[in-house]
């Protein structure tokens, strides 16, 4: 298995630079082709057809990216952050996108700093990944439906007796059937049009890796909740690396 993720992974990268030149040539060619001596319903075509054809290499592209970084090895840089701070920023950088789609955007931190050991680009990667799918839940719903995007944080204890941090991303969205329900972490499973499916097992493998867990909560009509809890202490070295015969749990 693990030289079938290695094969596998060395394979998409080589994929992926060749449609980096195919994208390359697309754009040169619909340049070339505003210039070209022949009539406009000639030119519209042609340049229709180059056009497809680079949207289709930069779709490749994508599907190849969010499969590295699922496949991929992990290895978090795990220091002391201050979760308040860090979900404040992701929401200021995500407010104009959010707005974009017609959905309020609502923040509510927990009293003090929050902090936990935590890689910050990792953190900050799955929690616009679940804002992402949020936005893109509630745009689909039908016309003058509320559109509310909550990010809350609180401090939180497990059953343990561990102390633990929450994130919760909440839509108010249509919501996901148990059948949806039960399988969003299969890789690959998508209800999204030109989605990758990749997103959320991907999401749920980098907060495992920290030792954390992801939630999910939901009902038909009533939206739907992910909660991300993190140890606030680190339960091994900061290195810890996931291979890419890591398969999340279903």
């Amino acid at each position: 298995m693990a030289d079938l993720g290695a094969m596998t992974g060395g394979l998409a990268h080589e994929i992926k630079n060749p449609l980096s030149t195919i994208g390359l040539n697309a754009q040169l060619l619909a340049e070339a082709l505003e210039e070209l001596p022949t009539d406009d319903e000639t030119r519209g075509r042609l340049t229709r057809r180059v056009g497809v054809l680079r949207r289709e290499a930069e779709r490749l592209k994508g599907i190849l990216t969010d499969f590295l970084e699922y496949a991929g090895a992990l290895r978090l840089e795990r220091r002391k952050i201050s979760v308040n701070r860090l979900v404040d920023e992701l929401a200021d950088f995500f407010m104009p996108q959010a707005e974009q789609q017609g959905v309020r955007l609502r923040v509510d931190l927990g009293p003090g700093t929050l902090e936990a050991q935590a890689d910050e680009h990792a953190l900050k990667q799955s929690l616009l990944n679940l804002m992402l799918n949020a936005v893109q839940a509630m745009s689909g719903g039908p016309e003058g439906s509320p559109r509310d995007l909550f990010v809350r944080t609180r401090a939180t204890r497990d059953t343990d007796g561990r102390a633990t941090v929450s994130i919760s991303v909440i839509d108010t969205g249509p919501g996901m059937t148990p059948e949806v329900r039960s399988r969003i972490f299969e890789p690959y499973f998508t209800t999204k049009a030109g989605g990758s499916g990749l997103g959320l097992p991907t999401t749920r493998r980098l907060v495992e890796a920290h030792g954390g867990r992801l939630e999910v909560f939901t009902e038909p009509g009533k939206g739907t909740a992910f909660v991300v809890v993190l140890p606030v202490e680190a339960d091994g070295p900061g290195g810890e690396a996931n291979t890419a015969t890591n398969t999340p749990r279903g």
